[in-house]
């Protein structure tokens, strides 16, 4: 196995999931957020509930930029800050009820897109992608698959 060749696909692999993401989810954010307010929205829906520092990271922002936009959020009330489970002096940054409305609109918007890419893909290798995806998921991304 030429592992040089396997990272190459690796990053080819990678690219191409950012340009899909970006083709299945252009202009499905509402026009309330910001492109990098709808990103951390998006991640909180997959995420929550998260820490400041955690977004900060995922985002690759300063702790001071995440704190604002967090703050931008929670004044439109598309999220809240509840107390962590166990430790009451931690905050966990949660969708509220309204960021979770959008979210799952944004969402069914790129699903309907996602499915459309589907349309000539057999049961057998709809099967054979969901089990490629669970693979990438655990072994390569370090997460649990749904």
């Amino acid at each position: 196995m030429d592992k040089n060749a396997l990272f190459r696909k690796f990053v080819a692999f990678t690219t191409a999931v950012h340009q899909a993401s970006y083709e299945l989810t252009k202009g499905v954010k509402s026009s309330e957020v910001t492109v990098l307010q709808y990103r951390i929205l998006e991640y909180l829906a997959v995420s929550q509930p998260v820490t400041l520092s955690e977004i900060s990271d995922c985002m690759d922002m300063s702790m001071p930029n995440t704190s604002r936009e967090m703050k931008k959020l929670i004044e439109k009330k598309l999220c809240k800050k509840v107390p962590a489970e166990g430790d009451r002096r931690k905050l966990m940054i949660r969708l509220s009820d309204m960021g979770e409305s959008m979210m799952n609109e944004a969402f069914g918007r790129i699903q309907d897109r996602f499915f459309q890419r589907f349309k000539s893909v057999s049961d057998e290798e709809f099967a054979e992608i969901e089990r490629a995806l669970d693979l990438l998921q655990t072994k390569i991304f370090n997460s649990k698959p749904e």
